[in-house]
């Protein structure tokens, strides 16, 4: 790999680490905020929920304008818009801000999160490095959760949430300078004929692989939704003191840099969609012990080692289906449709997560069901076809 593709490698992994890690810091906000408003858990989930869900709607227009006009501009915008989703939830009110600042948050994270990012990564890298250059570039969202969290912990505990929310806003907008190393416009990688943006969707949505990815990507954005949002008040409710989630949720950013690397790595050399099927039962494994063994401090971070292992993993190994079936031309789009039904997963896992609290007092039906779709999904992506689908000419 030459240094043009380094540096921007290197651009996109701190913009990843921005963005994607200050986005799973967020749910040490859950107690003190809640709290504070008098709101329940509920109203603060559904703010996540909806970061969730517009992240995801947003991601295919995002990923269609950055494979037209250049990524460049497209995640300036996004970190604009991040800061400012984080700005809003510190002003008065009764909860109505925590949905604005959750909206702009969505939106900001859809132009400076996976899809833009590895798109033009995926496009600009060779064939025989791509999947480890998505590897390389997801550990930099790794990196970024391991650092924001306890970056989010000491900032809260030294200034309170609301000043601790405008110090992480402040911090985000760093990701306009480092768009500039995605700054040129993207190149073809694919040879043969050209392709339609019309001609490209209907080939994705003619064969069942494509709709198959969408349904198991779903599960991962539910699972991390609900482990990220709610994990920190379930140790809450269990006695923990705070510095546990933020150590358990540290743990899992940690271990989700060897993670991701090495499902980068695994995903050029096996099958991708075999991977991912055993990522998922084995994330189905892991909860189903967690909820039957007695919760400790010790139990507790070996849960976040083991799942931070698994954390990440989905994106190169997804990102890396797509481009590889469908062709890297317009990847960023493609990625962004199929990780809208990760964000719509991420979306329920974090909103139902605070409604079942609400309703029933603990999150038992909640680990269950992430056992079952977990099982689910493993299921859904064994039949996928890896075959590439044939570019139409234009």
């Amino acid at each position: 790999m030459n240094r043009k593709l380094w540096t921007a490698l290197i651009c996109a992994g701190c913009i990843l680490g921005l963005s994607v890690g200050f986005r799973q810091a967020l749910g040490l906000f859950l107690t003190p905020v809640s709290e504070y408003l008098a709101t329940g858990r509920e109203t603060f989930a559904l703010g996540m929920g909806l970061m969730n869900l517009l992240w995801g709607l947003g991601a295919p227009f995002a990923g269609a304008l950055a494979d037209r006009f250049g990524a460049a501009w497209v995640i300036a915008l996004g970190g604009l818009a991040y800061g400012a989703g984080l700005a809003v939830m510190t002003l008065p009110g009764t909860g109505e801000q925590l949905l604005v600042g959750g909206v702009l948050i969505g939106l900001g994270l859809s132009g400076s999160g996976f899809t833009v990012i590895l798109g033009t990564i995926g496009r600009i890298t060779p064939e025989k490095h791509r999947s480890t250059a998505l590897g390389l570039a997801s550990v930099g969202g790794s990196i970024g959760q391991f650092m924001s969290l306890p970056y989010t912990h000491v900032i809260i505990d030294g200034y309170g949430w609301s000043s601790a929310l405008l110090i992480l806003g402040a911090t985000a907008c760093l990701i306009v300078p480092l768009a500039y190393g995605l700054a040129s416009k993207p190149v073809e990688a694919d040879t043969g004929p050209e392709q339609k943006i019309g001609e490209a969707l209907r080939a994705a949505f003619a064969i069942p692989s494509f709709w198959l990815l969408n349904a198991g990507f779903f599960v991962c954005g539910f699972h991390l939704a609900f482990v990220g949002v709610h994990l920190p008040g379930f140790l809450s409710d269990r006695g923990f003191d705070p510095w546990l989630a933020t150590v358990s949720l540290t743990i899992v950013g940690l271990t989700n840099i060897a993670g991701s690397y090495a499902c980068g790595v695994l995903g050029g050399k096996y099958s991708r969609k075999n991977l991912l099927s055993l990522l998922y039962l084995a994330r189905a494994a892991i909860f189903l012990l967690f909820i039957l063994t007695p919760v400790t401090e010790l139990t507790v971070m070996i849960f976040s080692a083991a799942m931070g292992f698994l954390w990440l993993g989905t994106v190169p190994l997804t990102s890396g289906l797509v481009g590889h079936i469908f062709g890297t031309r317009y990847m960023s789009m493609l990625f962004g449709i199929v990780f809208m039904g990760h964000q719509l997963g991420g979306f329920l896992g974090a909103w139902i997560g605070g409604y079942a609290y609400d309703t029933f007092g603990s999150y038992d039906a909640m680990w269950w069901l992430s056992i079952a779709l977990g099982i689910a999904s493993a299921a859904i992506h064994w039949p996928i076809s890896e075959k590439p689908v044939a570019v139409a000419a234009a």
